[in-house]
């Protein structure tokens, strides 16, 4: 079920590999997914949301507990078992906050139990990026030297924030939902063509971004981070869903989303700071390697896969 997803992936990997994608051709398709294909994506998702159905507290308390959990446990282990200074174990730690929830898992929940499906992913997706960036740099800009203090910090968030356009996207999509705004139906047509391509697109460009990373010698914190992502989050997840006995596709899409590998955003914050950037691009590409096996097994775990 999970594999159509990797072999997109693959099919990006290959193809930037063998010199077929130039890295400006990856750079490019990169681009236009995160700046204007996903955030589109994000607004139909979200202007077409029953938000009174899916913003359910127990469903986020769910994913983002563990999430939570796992980016205090991953800082501990950099420090305790690996040696690694503050900034580099904040950066390791954010690997295992931030999973892949929209470039795997939206397709993979999509291909496991159908678009109808999708709607809580949106609800967790909604503040994911907003939530994880605020611990991330508020956790950062404290254990770091030269860390900005409260009010720098409060700065960097704001920032990384409103020029996000994934945030921007969510916002205008909470906006139209809100206030009720009809789309016209050009419009709507125009959206559904450039959101129904960003997925197949952000995958294979996802595949050519993966080629610039090597694994080297930061195997044990991308073993560490594995466990955490793909095996710790998605169980305290699915422990606490059952507790709460959410509906069966609440547990899903908490679940797969908790699955989900580290997204390159994990590279991307070690990068903004200079901290532990290989560990992170080791996680990257190790997580996205071994999710092949750890998403299927979730997924037999929840079962009703169509």
């Amino acid at each position: 079920m999970v594999l159509p997803v990797f072999l997109v992936i693959g099919a990006g990997w290959l193809a930037a590999r063998t010199g077929r994608f130039s890295a400006g051709g990856v750079d490019g398709l990169m681009v236009y997914t995160q700046n204007f294909a996903v955030p589109v994506l994000l607004f139909r998702g979200i202007a077409d949301l029953d938000l009174g159905a899916v913003f359910d507290a127990r469903l986020l308390v769910s994913f983002y507990t563990g999430a939570v959990i796992c980016f205090a446990l991953g800082i501990l282990g950099a420090r305790v078992i690996f040696r690694r200074r503050p900034g580099e174990a904040v950066a390791i730690g954010f690997g295992a906050l931030f999973s892949n929830s929209l470039l795997l898992g939206i397709p993979i929940m999509q291909r496991a139990y159908g678009a109808d499906a999708l709607a809580p992913n949106f609800a967790i997706i909604a503040i994911h990026a907003p939530l994880c960036y605020l611990l991330g740099i508020t956790a950062m800009e404290f254990a770091r030297a030269d860390g900005r203090g409260l009010a720098g910090t409060a700065q960097a968030v704001a920032r990384a924030m409103f020029r996000n356009a994934l945030m921007i996207g969510l916002a205008i999509g909470f906006v139209v939902n809100v206030s009720g705004t009809p789309i016209p139906e050009p419009v709507a047509v125009a959206v559904d063509m450039v959101a129904d391509s960003a997925l197949p697109a952000a995958l294979f460009g996802l595949g050519g971004v993966l080629t610039r990373y090597a694994i080297r010698a930061s195997l044990g914190e991308a073993s560490m981070i594995a466990v955490l992502s793909l095996l710790v989050h998605p169980a305290i997840a699915y422990g606490l869903c059952q507790a709460f006995a959410l509906p069966t596709d609440f547990v899903r899409s908490a679940v797969v989303t908790a699955a989900m590998a580290p997204g390159v955003n994990a590279y991307v914050f070690a990068s903004l700071y200079s901290r532990g950037q290989a560990q992170a691009a080791s996680a990257v590409l190790f997580c996205t390697a071994v999710s092949v096996l750890t998403i299927s097994v979730w997924l037999t775990v929840l079962g009703g896969v169509r």
